[in-house]
């Protein structure tokens, strides 16, 4: 996708100019194009080509790249499903398989778990993600890296942008205001601010889906005697977000708005706080450059579910350096860079027994020792830390006939620890130690065959540890650490092409096939409602085709994207019962995704349409989701121009055009025939978005 600029002006300029190779940073080196980088790598401007995005989930802003599925799952209390290649798709909650990442600050933890709830979207300017194996650059990620990139200040001293959007019982607030001083003394200058605040709240489209956010989030920066410093600060605040709930397949296709009936019983829902500060230092030069960051976090999570209710405190503190260098000394020129990430979280975790079922008048007992009192006796309370630590190198050499070839390796060590504060007579120490570690190597090879057509390959491989909490929830009851729970090993091939066809057309084809060893696998508790465990696979193949394309039209953009995946189990036996050969759950062979822009003068519309064919919801393959079409459409003046700086934008929508029930996620291994997770039902809404210069 092109890298459109944020305001309506340069957005309605670039529907008129040509689609132009774009610069990306996710790679970990300086800014280059995605014609030289042997990845399927892409970068896009959001609200560019599909203006007026509600910006209520990152399924909306992903959005027609092939390869990846970002489900909404309907659900407050969960974050979207967010998959690269099936990487991703057997998250409980939170994005597993995929390293995310905000300016380059990690959101990721230690263990590869990533909660996106406090991710401020407003404040949101354009997005960079590699597809496929990057543990080579990142560590602990099969599936890829997304980096969602903040806005950029708004030129001039102040300006100020403000929407409000409501509708299926949800009404989102958000104010961003930011400005530059372009100062030109000789230690500081290009200072710049920006400061969004984003509430949310109101019912959402299912029973028991009441949601109340607020985030805030804060950046300022200046290059200072020739460095450039950036400041970051992030707090979230939901006191209230309900969880509704899976549905059966009857639920499903009957009242996709009904919750799960346990889920209210037992009162489901999570409070949380987070907040975040981060420091990024970086300087460059004509043949080198440098980057380090340093930050810190901490989360507050009450969140009361079906098997238990569950409290966390939890704190991070990490940091990254990199270098970079650019030489021609050589005969050929040579890029070396390399680096290395630390983090460290620590966890104070406490489950009580879930007594929100109890009878105000029911008798005091020893699972519910306080009458009326939704919390009951401890079922655990330990101490978890996890520390990762990594350094990689990257080396790459430009031959003769625009042939880029590159190396990379990278090895990591990430150490688990459990420390058991629940210790009695009938509940021992189950407190432990685990540490896993892998060298993950990478080969890469380019050809730049045009100024403006590319072809690529890469062989790389990954590793991905369970987990702190995949190695804690034990099916038998255990505490402690999973000792058997190993990490999933990744071997991948892929190769692609990128083309921009007489500055109109866009075009993206990868294909790739990846070896999988011990592949982490989800499935529910027996008679423990809620409460998931993991196990390895066998061995497991994926094959895969992703193709995209973009237009500019007379009238406006459109694109459209494919992918093809065949993944399969080649050797996963659970005690006498062989699933080899059966589709690996959750993830659809097809996926076709497709948008459309029309605009004249000030006025504009956008459709949307995602269509899957259908997945497995189990290791067995017996229950199946179907597939599904969901069309979307929105419509609006891009600007109303009123006195003075100010600019007002209406816009009308309505999701899930044509009413379809169908399930957006998948509970892989359910219990309770509870597979499905509905999308929206059809919804309109309506936005205003005022702002001033």
């Amino acid at each position: 996708m092109s890298g459109a600029r944020d305001t309506t002006s340069a957005r309605a300029k670039d529907s008129i100019n040509a689609l132009r190779p774009v610069n990306v940073t996710v790679t970990r080196d300086a800014a280059r194009s995605t014609l030289e980088l042997p990845f399927a790598a892409t970068r896009f401007a959001i609200d560019g080509s599909r203006p007026a995005q509600r910006r209520s989930s990152i399924g909306e802003l992903l959005l027609g790249i092939p390869g990846v599925q970002a489900q909404d799952r309907g659900n407050p209390s969960q974050d979207a499903r967010l998959a690269i290649r099936g990487f991703g798709s057997r998250s409980a909650f939170g994005v597993r398989g995929v390293r995310v990442m905000r300016d380059g600050v990690p959101l990721s933890l230690p263990d590869g778990q990533t909660p996106t709830d406090w991710l401020d979207l407003e404040s949101l300017g354009s997005v960079e993600l590699v597809r496929g194996t990057a543990a080579a650059l990142y560590g602990n990620a099969a599936g890829g890296v997304v980096d969602f990139r903040s806005r950029e200040p708004a030129s001039g001293p102040a300006a100020l942008d403000a929407r409000v959007w409501g509708g299926g019982g949800l009404v989102r607030a958000s104010v961003v205001a930011s400005g530059t001083a372009p100062l030109r003394n000789a230690t500081v200058r290009d200072a710049g601010w920006l400061a969004s605040f984003t509430r949310t709240n109101g019912n959402g489209p299912r029973e028991w889906s009441r949601l109340d956010a607020s985030s805030v989030f804060a950046r300022g920066m200046a290059t200072i005697a020739g460095t450039r410093v950036e400041l970051q600060a992030t707090h979230y605040d939901t006191p209230r977000a309900e969880n509704t709930g899976a549905l059966t397949s009857a639920e499903l296709s009957r009242a996709p708005t009904l919750p799960d009936s346990l889920n209210i019983t037992k009162r489901s829902r999570k409070a949380v706080q987070h907040s975040q500060v981060a420091l990024l230092v970086s300087r460059s030069g004509v043949a080198h450059d440098v980057a380090a960051t340093v930050f810190t976090s901490r989360r507050s999570l009450d969140n009361p579910l079906p098997f238990a209710i569950v409290s966390v405190e939890r704190s991070v503190v990490g940091g990254s350096l990199r270098g970079g260098v650019r030489t021609a000394r050589l005969g050929w020129p040579v890029r070396l860079t390399a680096g290395g990430d630390a983090q460290q979280q620590g966890d104070d975790r406490a489950n009580f027994e879930n007594c929100a079922d109890v009878a105000i008048a029911a008798p005091a007992s020893t699972r519910c020792p306080t009458i009326a009192a939704e919390r009951g006796a401890y079922r655990l309370n330990q101490r978890e830390e996890v520390s990762g630590v990594g350094a990689y190198a990257r080396v790459e050499v430009e031959a003769p006939h625009h042939v880029f070839a590159s190396v990379a390796v990278r090895g990591d060590r990430v150490a688990f620890r459990a420390r058991d504060r629940f210790i009695t007579s009938t509940n021992g120490d189950d407190s432990g130690e685990r540490t896993l570690s892998a060298t993950s190597p990478m080969f890469g090879l380019v050809w730049r065959a045009r100024p403006l057509l590319s072809f690529y390959a890469n062989v790389a491989t990954a590793f991905e540890t369970p987990t702190i909490t995949e190695l804690t929830n034990q099916d038998n009851g255990a505490r402690g650490l999973n000792s058997t729970l190993a990490p999933q090993l990744t071997q991948t091939i892929e190769t692609g092409m990128n083309a921009f066809l007489g500055g109109r057309v866009k075009l993206e084809l990868a294909g790739f096939r990846a070896r999988v060893r011990d592949e982490l696998v989800p499935f529910d508790v027996p008679n423990q409602p809620g409460r998931r465990a993991f196990r390895n696979a066998g061995r497991t193949m994926r094959t895969g085709i992703e193709t995209s394309t973009q237009l500019l039209l007379p009238f406006g953009e459109a694109g459209a994207s494919y992918s093809w995946s065949r993944f399969r189990f080649d050797t996963y036996n659970v005690g006498a019962t062989s699933f080899a050969g059966n589709r690996i759950p959750g993830v659809p062979e097809h996926q076709l995704q497709a948008w459309s822009t029309w605009r004249r003068k000030s006025w504009f519309t956008t459709i949307e349409a995602s269509a899957v064919s259908r997945a497995t919801a189990n290791d067995a393959g017996s229950v199946l989701a179907s597939g599904y079409a969901v069309w979307n459409w929105r419509a609006g003046l891009a600007t109303v121009r009123a006195p003075g700086r100010l600019s007002i934008e209406p816009v009308v929508g309505v999701d899930n055009l044509f009413g379809r029930h169908f399930a957006s996620s998948i509970v892989v291994n359910a219990t309770r025939n509870r597979y499905y997770e509905p999308g929206l039902v059809r919804r309109l809404y309506v936005a205003v978005r005022t702002r001033v210069r």
